[in-house]
């Protein structure tokens, strides 16, 4: 689903202060698909957040979207 990793990477590079250097990578599994993304380590805690809300909120965007296309994803940061 190219609209899922587009969307992830859109809502990446809103936080970031390179968005240049964010990359999605999209990993097609059996039963899911696992998107990786990778920021700059100075970037990490922005997309991380604060107590990881960040990340969560991208993740439950994620979700959404996913369970509209009835598949299963999953957000990792790496």
């Amino acid at each position: 689903m190219s609209s899922m990793k587009e969307l992830v990477e859109f809502m990446a590079k809103a936080v970031v202060n390179d968005p240049d250097s964010v990359i999605v990578r999209e990993i097609e599994g059996s039963s899911s698909t696992i998107y990786e993304l990778s920021v700059t380590p100075d970037d990490m805690g922005r997309v991380i957040g604060k107590g990881g809300r960040v990340a969560n909120a991208i993740r439950s965007l994620l979700r959404v979207m996913a369970a509209r296309h009835n598949v299963r994803v999953t957000l990792d940061i790496v």
